[in-house]
């Protein structure tokens, strides 16, 4: 199959990672709505379930969004009671985005729902095929960074 043929959907890939992402966007969204967490707050949410403490700056560029995005994404979510900004004891110019109790409270049910959605897309794929896709992906996401 030639993959890179842009007037056959099925067989262009940017349509169908393009589509794929579209209907898990949308699967996503529908599990998070009733946590009152939308794509952006999820993803940063993600962020600092990793490794809470980050600034602003960090955030943008691991979320790979611009500034006042993010900065917007962080305000709702401050507003929400989902992170608070606490000034960086080694910088005081930079503040540190932390999640509030509300917000580790949420976790377990932004992971059942995440897992929910991911099973609901993966569904049919043995593991062997799963590892398969998932290591091509970051591959072609490592291709793409490289070349910002």
């Amino acid at each position: 199959m030639n993959v890179t043929d842009p007037a056959r959907p099925d067989a262009s890939l940017g349509y169908q990672v393009a589509h794929l992402a579209r209907l898990l966007g949308r699967e996503l969204r529908t599990r998070l709505e009733p946590f009152g967490v939308g794509a952006a707050q999820f993803v940063v949410l993600v962020e600092l379930y990793h490794q809470d403490g980050l600034t602003q700056t960090e955030l943008r560029a691991r979320a790979r969004v611009e500034q006042p995005t993010m900065a917007n994404t962080l305000d709702r979510m401050e507003r929400d009671g989902l992170i608070t900004r606490r000034p960086d004891p080694n910088d005081r110019r930079r503040s540190l985005v932390v999640l509030t109790s509300q917000a580790h409270d949420l976790r377990p049910h932004v992971t059942e729902a995440v897992e929910a959605g991911n099973a609901a897309a993966l569904q049919g794929l043995d593991p062997a095929r799963i590892d398969q896709f998932m290591a091509t992906a970051a591959l072609m996401i490592g291709n793409l960074n490289r070349r910002e």
